[in-house]
């Protein structure tokens, strides 16, 4: 995010949304309290987890980590009004980008047919000086993810998904990269920010198995969500990259 940029508020005049990351609690580490905006407003919104998030606990086996973190994240899209949430069962940590994830992507977005799309951050780092580095499963992710939307509005593209039944999905007006260097909008979170903290809250085994003891959910997105915030001028915020299609 940088320093000198004023955000634009995002267009809201949508109704249905997915939301594509490559893990159990991608979306809680500052988008959550976004989703409970526009669950609010009567807006329609999904989950789609590439992995289960299995090789995100060090100290648990992924056999046993992967249907925890499915739980978890089950109930934590709840609290913002989420009620379904599709996992994908693609391997943790060893994503790859390329024509076989665009097929699994546009298929996805064929199905679910949305306005909006909302992904991972792709760029190489979290802040502009490129010191926080991202992690390459994000990174793949939010790439096919760009490249799907188009993907999923060609008929000749995938053709076999078409021959099956699925409609070409060309709808998608904007894909909302989260928390991107590079943000240029944002939306006030502020009176959804507290259902934001208890959706990462419900993320209770995958964060003590991180060995932060006292990682404190609502401190870390207050520190977020604030300095978002003064970007478009309310308390909280959160910030998004946004590709016009």
């Amino acid at each position: 995010m940088t320093d000198d940029v004023q955000w634009k508020p995002v267009d809201e005049d949508w109704q249905r949304a997915i939301a594509i990351v490559a893990h159990p609690d991608d979306m809680e580490w500052g988008a959550a309290a976004a989703v409970a905006r526009w669950t609010g407003q009567g807006k329609d919104i999904v989950y789609v987890m590439l992995t289960s998030g299995e090789a995100g606990i060090d100290g648990m086996d992924p056999d046993e980590a992967g249907p925890v973190r499915e739980v978890e994240q089950r109930a934590s899209a709840a609290i913002v009004g989420v009620p379904q949430v599709e996992f994908l069962g693609l391997p943790d940590g060893v994503l790859e980008y390329g024509v076989a994830l665009r097929a699994i992507l546009a298929r996805v977005i064929r199905v679910h047919r949305p306005e909006i799309v909302l992904t991972n951050n792709f760029r190489e780092s979290w802040d502009p000086a490129g010191e926080v580095l991202n992690m390459a499963d994000h990174i793949a992710t939010g790439r096919a993810v760009v490249d799907a939307v188009r993907d999923a509005g060609n008929r000749w593209v995938f053709r076999d998904q078409i021959e099956e039944g699925l409609e070409k999905w060309g709808g998608v007006r904007q894909v909302w990269a989260i928390g991107s260097p590079r943000a240029t909008h944002g939306v006030d979170i502020t009176a959804t920010f507290d259902a934001g903290v208890r959706s990462l809250e419900a993320h209770g085994v995958y964060i003590r198995g991180l060995g932060e003891g006292t990682f404190d959910a609502e401190e870390f997105l207050d520190s977020f969500n604030r300095q978002a915030g003064t970007r478009l001028g309310v308390k909280y915020a959160t910030g998004f990259e946004v590709f016009q299609f």
